[in-house]
Parts: C-alpha cells; sequence; structure tokens
C-alpha cells in the first residue's frame, strides 16, 4: 500500500516542479512581441514559450521546404531558418539541464540569462525573416506595377502615333485637297473680276 503512495507523491511533487521551473524560465514576454496569430514567428515562439520544441523545429523545416513564389525566397533565409533552428535546441539545452537546483544562484542567474538571450535572438532573427518576406513581397508588387505602367505608357504611345499617322496620312492630305482647291477656285474668281 505504500508504493502507490510514493507515486501519487511524485506526481503531485511534479507539477509543482514544473511550475517552479516555469516560474524560473518566465519571460513575461507581451503578446504583440510575438507577431500576428497566423505568423510563422507567433507560432515558432508560442511554441518555444510551451516547450513544444520537436513541433517548433518541425514547422521551420516545414517553412524552408515548402516551395515559395518568390525564386529567391529561400536563399535568403535558409540561413536563417538554420539559426533559428540551433537556437532552438539551445533553449531546450537551458531549459532541461539536468540538476538545475544544485546550481548556485549565480549560475542559475546566468542560464536564465543566456536563456532570454537566446530567445530574444530567436525572435530577433524570425523578425528578420519576416522582413526578408515582406520585402520580396514588396519587389514583387512594384516590378508588377513597373510592367502595367509601361503597358500603360506603350498603349498611350501607340494611340499617340495611331492618331499622328491618321493626321498626317490623312487629314494632311485632304486638307492640301480642300485648301489647293479653294485657293484656286478663289484664284479664278479673282481672276473674273480682273477680267482675265
Amino acid at each position: 500500500m505504500s508504493v502507490p503512495a510514493l507515486k501519487d507523491a511524485a506526481n503531485a511533487a511534479d507539477p509543482a516542479k514544473k511550475r517552479e521551473e516555469g516560474a524560473f524560465f518566465d519571460m513575461n514576454v507581451d503578446k504583440s512581441d510575438l507577431g500576428r496569430p497566423d505568423s510563422l514567428r507567433y507560432n515558432i515562439l508560442t511554441w518555444v514559450l510551451d516547450e513544444r520544441y520537436d513541433r517548433a523545429i518541425e514547422e521551420l523545416k516545414d517553412f524552408l521546404e515548402k516551395p515559395s513564389e518568390y525564386p529567391n525566397f529561400q536563399s535568403k533565409v535558409t540561413r536563417y531558418i538554420n539559426h533559428s533552428i540551433d537556437l532552438i535546441y539551445a533553449i531546450k539545452a537551458k531549459r532541461s539541464f539536468p540538476g538545475i537546483n544544485s546550481l548556485t544562484r549565480a549560475k542559475q542567474q546566468e542560464l536564465r540569462e543566456k536563456f532570454k538571450e537566446h530567445f530574444r535572438e530567436l525572435q530577433y532573427v524570425l523578425k528578420i525573416v519576416e522582413k526578408v518576406q515582406g520585402d520580396l513581397r514588396i519587389q514583387d508588387v512594384r516590378s508588377t506595377i513597373y510592367v502595367v505602367k509601361a503597358a500603360w505608357f506603350a498603349s498611350l504611345a501607340i494611340i499617340v502615333l495611331a492618331f499622328w499617322l491618321d493626321i498626317v496620312n490623312g487629314l494632311a492630305k485632304t486638307s492640301v485637297v480642300v485648301f489647293d482647291d479653294g485657293f484656286g477656285k478663289l484664284a479664278n474668281i479673282l481672276a473674273e473680276m480682273i477680267g482675265f
């Protein structure tokens, strides 16, 4: 009968130990620092805070392998994603450090500061990935705008050229014929009035 009692005591101590470790590594992160709720940064950082490191690493690898609509996106973010994975492994090592309670207060504080430093760096690197993605999206939109403007100017130039050719080949020749005929009639009227 004493064995189940020991298991119950160990199970009761386990959540208390988790809460103590959670308080030890508490980041007090503002939700606005995590990004939009549907973004990569938000997902990765919340999974790291929830100690779901494998899920965060899997999400980063899937993000890197997913085909992108921008041709040079993967080459630009590969090093950042790999660095983020390394940071997640470092955070995991700091949080699951064996015998953390047996360390001196100074070592515990140093471990806590390293954890916070890695987390902030992970947050910064994920912001860079989002910025690269945003910059490529803006470049894509700009190139689309340039193409639309070029097509508009080309259409305008063709319309102006068509009007000019119509005036030169059509209206100008007609105007010369009308003017010549009018001048001839005027000359005949003047010649009759003078008596030629």
